[in-house]
């Protein structure tokens, strides 16, 4: 096998890739959570396209067959990633998209190598092109993982059924869970110390069955005021887990009240003061309590875009990434 054959292949697996890549920063767009993203992941998949031409383009110089299938399989991969996609949490998809990107770099610096032995200097420069490109996602997609991972993402929201995936609706249960988890504690120890601790399952069981009632109960009134009353109940009843919980769910729907908010006065700031005060803020759990209200409440766009920045810099730090 010559060395042209070599650039050839790799050219062609590049494209296929490429086209992959661009269809799925279009399938993306529809999850950006402000303008400012969606305006980044628009111009990404348009820059896709621009290095699949330009794939095409060394192909045709250096001798391979114009390839029509490529790019079809390409957009056909990434229906079916989209397709896949849904089913599975935001984190999975997104790990994905960042194996994805890396295949595309290691392939664009091995075609540097094959275009450095073969004196191929456009194929060289193409490549150093793709290297750069590719870098620039990896730590873009690495940085979003690490807002997923500090309680985001803010860039990026999952699909409604991403966050059922994602185990976003258990959140909801996860009151009447914890009191089942008790129970079943309780049972198991049972096997392990005997009969004594038969009296303290019969005892956690029927608190658990009052508990378990109580929260059934309030379903019928609707999501809000039944995580609320589980709330209550559990930190009535001494179950702060429960609680903590219950409260933790309240704030992913962005259902809590303005005195609750980790930014004392904040309904009265303006949308500047507003902005500047989310910039503070260095928990990364109260950045998104913030994101949750304004996206329920307010929706100031500069304002949840102040806040995903400030999000980016903790992830940033996290995975060490300089600004």
């Amino acid at each position: 096998m010559t060395d042209n054959t070599k650039l050839i292949n790799q050219l062609r697996a590049l494209l296929l890739l490429t086209q992959t890549e661009e269809q799925i920063a279009r399938t993306r767009i529809g999850q950006a959570r402000t303008d400012a993203v969606r305006r980044e992941l628009t111009q990404n998949a348009d820059n896709a396209a621009e290095r699949a031409q330009a794939i095409t383009e060394e192909l045709r110089a250096l001798g391979g067959v114009a390839d029509v299938v490529t790019p079809a399989l390409g957009r056909l991969g990434a229906l079916v990633k989209a397709v896949f996609d849904q089913a599975e949490p935001i984190e999975e998809a997104l790990l994905q998209d960042l194996t994805l990107e890396h295949q595309l770099l290691d392939r664009a610096t091995y075609l540097k190598v094959l275009a450095e032995t073969g004196k191929q200097a456009k194929a060289q420069h193409l490549a150093e092109r793709l290297i750069t490109a590719h870098k620039a996602t990896v730590e873009w997609l690495t940085v979003v993982l690490a807002e997923e991972a500090l309680g985001g993402p803010a860039a990026l929201q999952a699909t409604p059924l991403q966050r059922v995936a994602g185990g976003a609706t258990r959140l909801v249960n996860l009151p009447v869970r914890f009191a089942a988890d008790t129970v079943n504690r309780a049972v198991d120890s049972v096997q392990q110390v005997g009969e004594e601790t038969g009296d303290k399952v019969s005892s956690v069981a029927g608190k658990a069955a009052q508990f378990t009632d109580a929260v059934r109960e309030t379903l019928v009134v609707g999501r809000s005021a039944s995580l609320r009353r589980a709330e209550r109940i559990a930190r009535r009843e001494g179950n702060r887990t429960a609680a903590d919980t219950a409260k933790a769910a309240r704030e992913e729907l962005g259902d809590v009240s303005a005195d609750e908010l980790p930014i004392k006065g904040y309904d009265s700031l303006s949308t500047n003061d507003a902005a500047k005060a989310v910039k503070g803020l260095i928990s990364a759990h109260d950045v998104r309590v913030i994101i949750r209200y304004e996206e329920t409440h307010k929706k100031r766009s500069s304002v949840i875009s102040a806040a995903q920045t400030t999000v980016a810099g903790l992830a940033k730090d996290a995975v060490g990434i300089a600004d």
